[in-house]
Protein backbone atom coordinates (compact mmCIF):
# COMPACT_ATOMS: atom_id res chain seq x y z
CA UNK A 1 0.00 0.00 0.00
CA UNK A 2 1.43 3.37 -1.00
CA UNK A 3 1.85 6.23 1.42
CA UNK A 4 1.84 9.98 0.93
CA UNK A 5 4.38 12.36 2.42
CA UNK A 6 4.54 16.11 2.92
CA UNK A 7 8.24 16.49 2.24
CA UNK A 8 11.32 14.91 0.73
CA UNK A 9 13.46 14.03 3.71
CA UNK A 10 14.84 11.14 5.71
CA UNK A 11 14.66 7.76 4.01
CA UNK A 12 12.82 9.17 0.95
CA UNK A 13 15.64 11.60 0.27
CA UNK A 14 18.27 8.93 0.86
CA UNK A 15 16.48 6.57 -1.53
CA UNK A 16 16.11 9.20 -4.26
CA UNK A 17 19.73 10.33 -4.01
CA UNK A 18 21.00 6.73 -4.16
CA UNK A 19 19.31 5.91 -7.49
CA UNK A 20 21.31 6.03 -10.73
CA UNK A 21 18.37 7.00 -12.90
CA UNK A 22 14.85 8.39 -12.77
CA UNK A 23 12.00 9.12 -15.15
CA UNK A 24 10.12 12.33 -15.92
CA UNK A 25 6.56 12.47 -17.21
CA UNK A 26 4.80 15.51 -18.64
CA UNK A 27 1.84 16.21 -20.91
CA UNK A 28 0.33 19.18 -22.71
CA UNK A 29 -3.11 20.48 -21.77
CA UNK A 30 -4.55 19.39 -25.13
CA UNK A 31 -6.09 15.95 -24.63
CA UNK A 32 -4.84 14.97 -28.09
CA UNK A 33 -1.31 16.16 -27.32
CA UNK A 34 1.69 13.91 -26.95
CA UNK A 35 2.46 12.59 -23.46
CA UNK A 36 6.20 12.50 -22.80
CA UNK A 37 8.14 10.06 -20.62
CA UNK A 38 11.92 10.45 -20.43
CA UNK A 39 14.69 8.54 -18.64
CA UNK A 40 17.26 10.69 -16.85
CA UNK A 41 20.63 9.76 -15.50
CA UNK A 42 24.25 10.86 -15.36
CA UNK A 43 25.84 10.88 -11.98
CA UNK A 44 25.68 14.32 -10.38
CA UNK A 45 22.95 15.76 -12.65
CA UNK A 46 20.18 15.60 -10.01
CA UNK A 47 19.95 17.30 -6.59
CA UNK A 48 17.46 17.65 -3.77
CA UNK A 49 17.38 21.42 -3.17
CA UNK A 50 15.30 21.28 0.01
CA UNK A 51 12.39 19.33 1.52
CA UNK A 52 10.02 20.48 -1.23
CA UNK A 53 12.19 21.12 -4.30
CA UNK A 54 14.46 19.08 -6.53
CA UNK A 55 16.36 20.00 -9.68
CA UNK A 56 18.05 18.29 -12.59
CA UNK A 57 20.13 19.39 -15.54
CA UNK A 58 18.43 19.45 -18.94
CA UNK A 59 21.03 18.54 -21.54
CA UNK A 60 21.12 18.57 -25.31
CA UNK A 61 18.88 15.95 -26.81
CA UNK A 62 16.63 15.18 -29.70
CA UNK A 63 13.56 17.10 -28.53
CA UNK A 64 12.21 19.55 -25.98
CA UNK A 65 8.94 17.98 -24.87
CA UNK A 66 9.54 18.31 -21.13
CA UNK A 67 10.54 21.97 -21.43
CA UNK A 68 7.58 22.75 -23.69
CA UNK A 69 5.06 21.08 -21.40
CA UNK A 70 6.48 22.82 -18.35
CA UNK A 71 6.34 26.19 -20.11
CA UNK A 72 2.70 25.55 -20.99
CA UNK A 73 1.33 24.11 -17.75
CA UNK A 74 4.09 23.17 -15.29
CA UNK A 75 2.76 19.66 -14.53
CA UNK A 76 5.42 17.02 -13.97
CA UNK A 77 5.93 13.70 -12.22
CA UNK A 78 9.34 12.26 -11.38
CA UNK A 79 9.73 8.56 -10.56
CA UNK A 80 12.56 6.49 -9.09
CA UNK A 81 12.56 2.67 -8.95
CA UNK A 82 14.76 0.45 -6.83
CA UNK A 83 16.55 -1.84 -9.27
CA UNK A 84 18.77 -3.07 -6.42
CA UNK A 85 18.07 -3.60 -2.72
CA UNK A 86 14.60 -3.59 -1.16
CA UNK A 87 11.75 -2.97 -3.63
CA UNK A 88 10.52 0.61 -3.69
CA UNK A 89 9.09 3.22 -6.04
CA UNK A 90 8.97 6.93 -5.18
CA UNK A 91 7.02 9.51 -7.18
CA UNK A 92 7.16 13.26 -6.84
CA UNK A 93 4.11 14.91 -8.36
CA UNK A 94 4.44 18.64 -8.70
CA UNK A 95 5.04 21.72 -10.75
CA UNK A 96 8.18 22.27 -12.73
CA UNK A 97 9.93 25.17 -14.36
CA UNK A 98 12.81 25.32 -16.82
CA UNK A 99 15.40 27.84 -15.63
CA UNK A 100 17.28 28.93 -18.75
CA UNK A 101 20.88 30.06 -18.99
CA UNK A 102 19.97 33.78 -19.05
CA UNK A 103 17.86 33.57 -15.86
CA UNK A 104 19.50 35.35 -12.88
CA UNK A 105 18.90 32.21 -10.76
CA UNK A 106 20.85 30.00 -13.16
CA UNK A 107 24.41 30.47 -11.75
CA UNK A 108 23.33 29.78 -8.16
CA UNK A 109 21.38 26.69 -9.21
CA UNK A 110 24.24 25.45 -11.40
CA UNK A 111 26.58 25.67 -8.40
CA UNK A 112 24.47 22.91 -6.79
CA UNK A 113 25.87 20.48 -9.42
CA UNK A 114 29.62 20.64 -8.66
CA UNK A 115 30.48 17.30 -10.28
CA UNK A 116 29.13 18.18 -13.74
CA UNK A 117 30.98 20.17 -16.38
CA UNK A 118 28.04 21.75 -18.23
CA UNK A 119 30.16 22.46 -21.31
CA UNK A 120 30.47 18.71 -21.93
CA UNK A 121 26.77 18.05 -22.29
CA UNK A 122 25.17 20.99 -24.07
CA UNK A 123 23.32 22.27 -21.01
CA UNK A 124 20.04 23.91 -22.07
CA UNK A 125 18.31 24.55 -18.74
CA UNK A 126 17.94 23.47 -15.15
CA UNK A 127 14.55 21.95 -14.36
CA UNK A 128 13.31 22.87 -10.89
CA UNK A 129 10.41 20.82 -9.52
CA UNK A 130 8.34 21.81 -6.50
CA UNK A 131 6.71 18.77 -4.91
CA UNK A 132 2.97 18.94 -4.34
CA UNK A 133 2.55 15.24 -3.53
CA UNK A 134 5.23 12.68 -2.66
CA UNK A 135 4.25 9.02 -2.70
CA UNK A 136 5.97 5.70 -2.40
CA UNK A 137 4.79 2.21 -3.26
CA UNK A 138 6.11 -1.33 -3.03
CA UNK A 139 7.86 -1.88 -6.35
CA UNK A 140 7.50 -5.65 -6.03
CA UNK A 141 7.30 -6.09 -9.82
CA UNK A 142 10.40 -3.98 -10.61
CA UNK A 143 13.18 -6.34 -11.73
CA UNK A 144 16.68 -6.48 -10.30
CA UNK A 145 19.15 -4.77 -12.60
CA UNK A 146 22.72 -3.77 -11.99
CA UNK A 147 24.35 -0.42 -12.64
CA UNK A 148 27.70 -0.73 -14.36
CA UNK A 149 28.65 2.87 -15.14
CA UNK A 150 27.47 6.05 -16.86
CA UNK A 151 27.77 6.10 -20.63
CA UNK A 152 30.26 8.68 -21.83
CA UNK A 153 28.78 9.05 -25.33
CA UNK A 154 26.70 12.14 -24.55
CA UNK A 155 29.63 14.00 -23.02
CA UNK A 156 31.95 13.04 -25.87
CA UNK A 157 29.39 14.09 -28.47
CA UNK A 158 28.57 17.52 -27.03
CA UNK A 159 32.01 18.44 -25.66
CA UNK A 160 33.01 19.56 -29.15
CA UNK A 161 30.20 22.14 -29.36
CA UNK A 162 30.43 25.83 -28.47
CA UNK A 163 27.41 28.11 -27.95
CA UNK A 164 27.09 28.96 -31.66
CA UNK A 165 27.39 25.41 -32.95
CA UNK A 166 25.08 24.15 -30.19
CA UNK A 167 22.44 26.73 -31.18
CA UNK A 168 22.81 25.61 -34.82
CA UNK A 169 22.42 21.97 -33.75
CA UNK A 170 19.27 22.83 -31.77
CA UNK A 171 17.84 24.86 -34.65
CA UNK A 172 18.34 21.87 -36.97
CA UNK A 173 16.56 19.63 -34.43
CA UNK A 174 13.83 22.30 -34.09
CA UNK A 175 13.77 22.18 -30.30
CA UNK A 176 12.27 25.68 -30.23
CA UNK A 177 8.94 23.87 -30.28
CA UNK A 178 7.50 20.54 -29.17
CA UNK A 179 6.05 17.78 -31.33
CA UNK A 180 2.66 19.44 -30.76
CA UNK A 181 3.94 22.93 -31.65
CA UNK A 182 4.29 24.32 -28.11
CA UNK A 183 7.18 26.72 -27.36
CA UNK A 184 10.26 24.71 -26.37
CA UNK A 185 13.82 25.89 -25.74
CA UNK A 186 14.29 29.56 -26.74
CA UNK A 187 16.87 29.92 -29.50
CA UNK A 188 19.53 31.04 -29.96
CA UNK A 189 20.83 29.86 -26.62
CA UNK A 190 22.10 32.58 -24.32
CA UNK A 191 25.87 32.45 -23.76
CA UNK A 192 27.01 29.74 -21.37
CA UNK A 193 28.04 30.73 -17.88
Amino acid sequence: MGKSYERIDGRLREFIEAQQMFFTATAPLDENGTVNLSPKGLTGSFVVLDEHRVAYLDFAGSNAETVAHLRENGRITLMWCAFQGPPNIVRVHGSGEPVFRDDPRFPELLARFPDIDPSLHGLRAIIVVTAELVRDSCGYAVPYMTYDEDRDLHGRRFAREDDDSLSAYFAKRDIAKSIDGLPGVPLPLPPSV
